[in-house]
């Protein structure tokens, strides 16, 4: 309909593009990564020790070994893999992350938009009545009439410095950024879970241990009384033995809270209410403690780690903003048109679309920012330490992320000799325990004896449940601080695929 002028206002446009060659401020470049090849001073064993005990295999240390992404299976619980494909299909905070994510996205396609021109349309009906002082703009003279206009409007600024292109680039950046984020929340769900199955599963022993105890104690109580009706014991020895038996019930309810709050996590994390409780229950013996531990080299563990990735990624976004800004700094160009149809009445319009009613209007616009207060400056200056802070901030995540995997290396071959001594502990006290008991019973052994022996025993058990817990607890948590594998999950490889 506007043939005669839309391809002058085209043609400005493609010299728009022409003219956009260069994008102003630094360029990201990727960080090195770590200049080191191990966690801590002295060399990493390659396994760790072991225990002649249920849950006390050794644990060997192999470098580079990749991560599966459902690394959680590695544990042989189907109860666990239940509940973890159940939480990552209904766990609200991961729903969150994902639409923060597609919202980022959607930001980086508005923006690139802005590499198109502008183009609106417009119909603009109007009436008018021209004082009788003045000469009226129609051949018929009439003083009020109607004027009907239909225009398409076309605005371009030209991206001659990179603006746009900087400002898409800190976008993408941050919805890399906010993808990263994601696989951080995911593998943090998953971990999460994980560690609280094996919580639970921990203190159901201990309650299943400090039960047992009582039931003995309880039986050397009765035998007590009996005792004492028959002239054997005193009232004192029952009375000490009733305030063992007392003492131990007293541990049995805080462990009893404690599992009930550890079902109402794991509720949480798979998105249910907590009274809709997951009907898995959990037992260390469910759990296999896996044989090969991976240990990535720190210069692969940067890849690897989500909040690295997503911490890098932020300071990209910060870089390109450094662009964007001294962009601004800089003359600005911008082409406007429009080119319609204007006509004095509305019925019969085509009849107008005629040379006679045409116009058009065609405007360059080159601005320069003079006197501004220094305002342009200082906001180049606070992207710069913008993207200083987004730096220091990527080499603390580094830091703590190689912090992360060298403690988690040493409470794991702290847990093997914690489990070792906590295992020869408990055989020792149980068989001091078991002598004790027949002494008493047959009158050699006092029952202050009887109570010491008790106690050290039931200490010894807690310990073994604790320490095959906590070899369990922080081999998850060396997969978690390894980045848990997500590069081999389906999906990422398929997008990797499409990108290539």
């Amino acid at each position: 309909m506007f043939g005669v002028n839309l391809p002058k206002i085209a043609a400005s446009i493609g010299l728009a593009v022409c003219v956009s060659g260069c994008a102003v401020g630094p360029d990201f470049k990727p960080v090195a990564p770590p200049d080191t090849t191990t966690y801590s001073k002295e060399p990493l064993p390659s396994h760790t020790a072991s225990a002649n005990i249920a849950g006390g295999r050794s644990q060997r240390f192999v470098r580079d070994l990749d991560i599966p992404a459902e690394w959680w299976t590695l544990f042989r619980s189907r109860k666990l893999n239940a509940l973890i494909e159940r939480s990552l299909k209904s766990n609200p905070t991961l729903e969150a992350a994902l639409g923060a994510l597609r919202q980022a996205q959607e930001n980086v396609h508005a923006q690139e938009g802005k590499f198109f021109p502008l183009v609106q349309g417009n119909f603009n009906p109007t009436r008018q009545q021209v004082p009788n002082t003045l000469t009226s703009p129609l051949s018929s003279g009439a003083s009020i009439f109607d004027i009907v206009t239909t225009q398409v409007i076309v605005s371009y600024t030209f991206d001659v410095w990179g603006q746009n292109r900087r400002a898409v680039e800190s976008l993408r950046a941050q919805a890399d950024s906010q993808r990263f984020l994601l696989e951080a929340a995911r593998l943090t769900l998953t971990s999460n879970v994980a560690l609280a199955a094996i919580q639970e599963a921990s203190l159901r022993e201990q309650i299943a241990a400090t039960r047992e105890l009582i039931s003995v104690t309880t039986k050397i109580l009765t035998t007590l009384r009996r005792q004492l009706s028959a002239g054997y014991a005193n009232r004192i020895d029952v009375a000490v033995q009733e305030a063992q038996l007392a003492q131990t019930e007293a541990t049995l309810p805080p462990l009893q809270k404690q599992l009930a709050l550890q079902r109402d996590l794991l509720a949480a994390l798979a998105g249910r209410y907590p009274s809709e409780e997951p009907p898995e229950k959990f037992m260390l013996s469910a759990f296999q403690l896996p044989r090969d531990l991976p240990v990535s080299l720190p210069s692969k563990l940067v890849e690897q780690r989500p909040d690295v990735r997503s911490s890098e990624d932020l300071m990209h976004a910060a870089s390109a903003q450094i662009g964007v800004a001294v962009a601004n700094m800089l003359p600005n160009f911008t082409v406007n048109g429009n080119a319609g149809y204007t006509a004095p009445a509305l019925a019969n319009l085509a009849n107008y679309l005629s040379p006679a009613n045409e116009f058009f209007f065609l405007a360059g616009n080159a601005t320069q920012t003079v006197l501004d207060g220094f305002t342009l400056l200082h906001q180049k200056r606070a992207a710069e330490a913008a993207f200083d802070q987004a730096a220091a901030q990527y080499r603390v995540t580094v830091i703590s992320s190689l912090q992360n995997v060298a403690d988690t290396l040493r409470a794991l071959q702290g847990d093997a000799n914690s489990l070792k001594a906590a295992a020869e502990f408990e055989r020792a006290a149980k068989i001091s325990f078991d002598l004790v008991r027949q002494q008493f019973e047959t009158g050699y052994a006092n029952v202050i004896l009887l109570l010491n022996a008790q106690q050290t025993y039931l200490q010894a058990r807690i310990a073994v449940i604790q320490a095959r817990a906590n070899r369990l607890a922080d081999t998850v948590a060396l997969f978690q601080a390894l980045g848990g594998g997500w590069w081999n999950r389906e999906e990422v490889l398929a997008g990797v695929k499409s990108e290539n």
